[in-house]
C-alpha cells in the first residue's frame, strides 16, 4: 500500500507542478470542474423542487382528509355518538400531526432550494471570473509541445496512432542497424 501511496503522491506533485507551469490549463481544468458542479447543483435544485411539489400535494391531500374527519367529529357529536366522535377526533389529531410533519419537510426542502440556488450563483460567479482569467491566457497563446497534447480531445489508441507507427518503424530500423553493426555488415 505504501508504494501505491508514494506513486500517487508523486503523480499528484507532478500534475500540480505541470499545472502551475501552465496556468491556462489550470484555468481550463477549474472551468471543467465548475461546469460539473453547476450541472450537479442544477440537478439538485430540480430534484428538490420536485420534492417540494410532491410535499405540497401531500399537504393538500391531508388537508382534505382533515376536513372530512372534522366534519365526522361534528356529525358524531351532534348525533350523540361519543365513542365514535372521540375516535374521529383522534384520527383528525393524527392527520394534523402528520400534516405538521410534512409541512416541516416542505419548509426544509424550500430552505435547501434557496441554499442550492445561492450555491449556483457562487459557482456561476467563480466560473465567470475563471473564464475571464482563461480568456486572458488565450489572448497570449502559450502553445508549446508540453501543452499541445493536453488540448487535443482525441482518444489514444495504440493501433491507430500514426506517431506510434512512426516510432515503431524507427525503433525497428534502429534495431536492424544495431544487428548489422554486430554482424559487421
Amino acid at each position: 500500500m505504501s508504494l501505491f501511496d508514494d506513486v500517487n503522491r508523486f503523480l499528484e506533485e507532478k500534475l500540480d507542478e505541470f499545472m502551475s507551469n501552465n496556468p491556462h490549463l489550470e484555468a481550463q481544468a477549474l472551468l471543467e470542474q465548475l461546469k460539473e458542479q453547476e450541472r450537479d447543483t442544477l440537478k439538485l435544485i430540480i430534484r428538490l423542487e420536485a420534492q417540494e411539489q410532491q410535499l405540497q400535494q401531500e399537504i393538500l391531500s391531508l388537508a382534505e382528509d382533515i376536513k372530512i374527519w372534522h366534519a365526522r367529529v361534528k356529525k358524531a357529536q351532534s348525533a350523540g355518538e361519543t365513542e365514535l366522535s372521540q375516535k374521529a377526533a383522534e384520527r383528525e389529531a393524527s392527520l394534523l400531526h402528520q400534516g405538521n410533519l410534512v409541512w416541516r419537510q416542505m419548509e426544509g426542502a424550500k430552505k435547501q432550494i434557496l441554499q442550492a440556488k445561492e450555491l449556483l450563483k457562487q459557482i456561476e460567479l467563480q466560473k465567470q471570473q475563471i473564464q475571464q482569467k482563461s480568456d486572458s491566457f488565450t489572448a497570449t497563446p502559450q502553445s508549446d509541445s508540453a501543452t499541445r497534447g493536453w488540448n487535443q480531445s482525441t482518444t489514444y489508441t495504440k493501433e491507430a496512432d500514426p506517431l506510434e507507427q512512426m516510432f515503431a518503424k524507427w525503433e525497428t530500423d534502429q534495431e536492424l542497424e544495431q544487428i548489422k553493426r554486430n554482424l559487421g555488415l
